[in-house]
């Protein structure tokens, strides 16, 4: 028979530490975890809940087994908060301000595009907002980009021939006119010069180059408006030289675009100085741009009958600037315009001419005799430069 044990407190404590029951250590570490753990799973398992039930409450498809295709249509203007009004509104989500929390937290509310969708009413709410963003695969917007140099003309060519308008005739009529844009501080200036009569277009000049994103179906009076609002911005650059020079903004646009026309820009200093010099000495400034512009053909090489072309613009008659601008300038040509070349000016240069076309390269002289010289040694390269391109004879 086994003999009993005779236990003490500390040997039955000692035992149980060290011994048989050395288990009672290690509970004392599972048991906390083991709260822990269950505590956690709780937890979890009421947020799972509650979030089904918000999920299937405010996020979820409208109807899971409706897969019909509802046409949605997003228009220039509208805000994520009526696109969210709407998409309720059509039953195809269950909350619109849900929809707009979700889509500001993701970073959408910027993104959607203007489009026709069609939407399912099997879709989730994350679905409907991707797709928005996505866009509907047409092109709603165009980057169109006014270059420097280019006319109203012109710049209402492009905008027919890039789909935004479908007619030029309107635009036209609008720049042609201008009392339109009453309002505009430049516009008003122009509407109450004695030249407002003689000039082609109120306008010309005034339409900034810059690249312009322009929904499709936006009107003409829109367009011109976002454009002369470009073109204030640029002058507020420019005020305090224009002031200082004595000179007025219409005078200033007009020389930046006969500029323009006539030189590369690392050349604009250098024929703003010829024009300075010109009008200091009360010669005309007889620059062959401002005849294109009169007779809509630019020729390089010019006849008499072109340069006696009686116009407001045809600086080989009238003396001074021309009645306006002949195109819309950059602002490195106004920059041109109101800072000369100062060596230029010191020297005296009061003329120059195109070297050969496809360099872009102007030959300058300070006398007629050194002009005319110029003038003979490349007057073959313009005509043959013009009869490449049909024009001459």
């Amino acid at each position: 028979m086994k003999q009993e044990k005779d236990y003490t407190y500390r040997s039955m404590r000692d035992e149980r530490q060290y011994g048989l029951f050395w288990y009672s250590g290690l509970w004392q570490i599972l048991r906390p975890i083991l709260v822990a753990l269950t505590v956690m799973i709780l937890v979890i398992g009421i947020g799972a809940t509650v979030w089904h039930k918000l999920y299937d409450e405010f996020a979820a498809p409208v109807d899971a087994n409706d897969d019909a295709e509802y046409t949605f249509e997003i228009t220039s203007g509208q805000s994520l908060n009526s696109v969210a009004n709407k998409l309720e509104g059509n039953e195809l989500i269950r909350s619109k301000t849900v929809f707009k929390y979700y889509c500001d937290f993701a970073g959408m509310g910027q993104k959607i595009q203007v489009g026709t969708y069609q939407l399912k009413k099997n879709m989730t709410m994350e679905e409907i907002a991707e797709q928005l963003t996505a866009g509907d695969g047409n092109p709603r917007v165009r980057n169109i980009t006014l270059i420097p140099g280019e006319t109203i003309e012109e710049f209402a060519a492009k905008l027919v021939r890039t789909g935004v308008l479908e007619s030029d005739e309107k635009f036209l009529a609008l720049c042609r006119e201008g009392t339109t844009f009453k309002g505009y501080e430049c516009v008003d200036k122009v509407l109450e010069s004695r030249s407002r009569s003689d000039r082609k277009y109120a306008l010309e000049g005034y339409l900034a180059p810059n690249t312009y994103e322009i929904y499709i179906g936006t009107d003409e009076e829109t367009i011109i408006r976002k454009m002369l609002s470009q073109t204030e911005a640029v002058f507020d650059e420019f005020r305090t030289e224009i002031s200082k020079k004595a000179m007025t903004v219409d005078q200033v646009l007009t020389l930046a675009s006969i500029i323009e026309k006539e030189a590369k820009e690392e050349e604009f200093d250098r024929v703003s100085a010829v024009f300075y010099n010109r009008q200091k000495r009360g010669m005309k400034l007889e620059s062959d741009v401002t005849v294109h512009y009169a007779t809509g053909v630019r020729k390089m090489a010019l006849t008499n009958a072109d340069l006696a072309v009686n116009s407001p613009y045809n600086t080989y008659r009238v003396t001074g600037l021309p009645v306006g601008p002949i195109c819309n300038p950059s602002q490195a040509a106004i920059r041109a315009a109101l800072n000369p070349n100062e060596v230029d000016l010191a020297d005296g240069i009061l003329y120059f001419c195109a070297m050969e076309p496809n360099s872009g390269k102007l030959k300058f002289a300070r006398t007629k005799e050194e002009h005319d010289s110029n003038v003979a040694a490349y007057k073959k390269y313009w005509e043959e430069y013009d009869r490449s391109r049909g024009i001459g004879e």
